[in-house]
C-alpha cells in the first residue's frame, strides 16, 4: 500500500515539502554561535536514528546533553559520535525503559542536577509493529505494549520535566508521525496513540505551564529501524538530519507562535509563517479537534 492511498495522507498544509535540511532551518550558524551554551537537553530514545542524530546537533550548539534509551551498548555508541562531533560537550547517559515512571523520574531527576537545569526535553522514544492484522486479530499484549511506549511514555517524560522546564521558560517536543495524520489498515496501536500523543498532551502541557514551549513533531519519514520494522521503509525519502534541525530551529525560538501545535519538519518553515501564520492564530489550527464547516 503507497501513502497515497492511506485515509489522511492528503491532509497537509499546502506548502513546499522539504526532504533535507533547508534554509531557514540551516543549523550552520546556531552551531558557530554555540546560541546553546550553558543550556542543557534531555532526549529518550537517543540510541539510535533520528534520537542519536538530534542530540549531536544540540551539542554542536554548545547544550549539555542527557542521552536515554534502553540499550547500554548503543548509548555509548551515541556517546561516542557526540563527542566525535563536539569533543568539550558534557554527555550523561541513562539506561530508561520510558514505560517505567521511576526510571523516567530518577533519569530526569539527575540530568537536571548534573547539568543545574533543563531547557529542552524531547520524548523521541517509540515503537512499531508490522503493520498487519485488524485490531481483533493481533495480539492484545504485544498492542498495549505500543500504546504504552507511544502514549504512557511521553506523559512520564511530560511529568518529570515539567518544573524543571517552567524554571527556564524551556521546550519540550513529542516525537510523532505521519501515522498521526493518517489511518492506516493494521496499525490502530500505532496510529491512534500517535494522534493522541502529539496533538492532546503538548497542547496540555502548553496550557499548563503557559512559559513552556510545547511542539508535536512529525520528524517525516525517514530510514530507521522502526521504519523498516513497520514496513514503511520503501517509502521513506526524508533526511534524519531533517527533524534534528527543525528541533534545533524551533528550540533556539524560530517559531515560538506555533507552541501548542502540530509541526510536520517536511514543512518549509519560512513559507508557514509568512502565508499561514495569521490563519493558524486565527482559526487555532493544527491542534487536534472537532471543526464542523456548514
Amino acid at each position: 500500500m503507497s501513502f497515497d492511498q492511506v485515509k489522511g495522507s492528503a491532509e497537509d498544509l499546502p506548502v513546499e515539502v522539504r526532504h533535507d535540511v533547508y534554509p531557514t532551518i540551516d543549523p550552520t550558524q546556531t552551531f558557530a554561535a554555540q546560541l546553546f551554551k550553558g543550556k542543557a537537553m534531555f532526549i529518550t530514545g537517543a540510541s539510535r536514528g533520528i534520537g542519536r542524530t538530534t542530540a549531536i546537533f544540540f551539542a554542536k550548539a554548545g547544550a549539555a546533553v542527557a542521552i536515554a534509551a534502553r540499550s547500554d551498548g548503543l548509548l555509548d555508541e551515541t556517546r561516542a559520535e557526540i563527542l566525535k562531533a563536539a569533543p568539550e560537550a558534557k554527555v550523561e547517559k541513562y539506561i530508561v525503559d520510558v514505560k517505567n515512571t521511576a526510571q523516567v523520574q530518577n533519569a530526569i531527576e539527575a540530568a537536571a542536577k548534573a547539568f543545574g537545569r533543563l531547557d529542552v526535553v524531547i520524548a523521541n522514544a517509540g515503537s512499531v509493529r508490522r503493520f498487519q492484522g485488524t485490531m481483533d486479530q493481533e495480539d492484545a499484549a504485544a498492542w498495549w505494549h505500543t500504546m504504552e511506549i507511544n502514549v504512557f511514555g511521553v506523559y512520564n517524560a511530560i511529568r518529570a520535566s515539567a518544573k524543571y522546564l517552567r524554571e527556564t521558560d524551556g521546550y519540550f517536543f513529542a516525537v510523532s508521525s505521519l501515522a498521526a495524520q493518517v489511518r492506516v489498515p493494521g496499525a490502530s496501536d500505532y496510529c491512534r496513540p500517535q494522534s493522541f500523543k502529539p496533538r492532546t498532551l503538548p497542547l496540555t502541557y502548553d496550557v499548563e505551564n503557559p512559559g513552556v514551549k510545547a511542539f508535536s513533531l512529525g520528524p517525516g519519514i525517514v530510514a530507521t529501524q522502526m521504519n523498516v520494522e513497520s514496513g514503511a521503509v520503501d517509502a521513506a525519502e526524508d533526511t534524519v538530519e531533517l527533524p534534528a534541525a527543525t528541533m534545533l530551529y524551533l528550540a533556539a525560538g524560530g517559531a515560538d507562535w506555533l507552541s501548542g501545535r502540530h509541526v510536520t519538519a517536511t514543512w518549509d518553515l519560512g513559507q508557514v509563517e509568512r502565508e499561514w501564520k495569521d490563519k493558524i492564530l486565527k482559526k487555532d489550527l493544527l491542534i487536534n479537534k472537532l471543526d464542523v464547516h456548514a
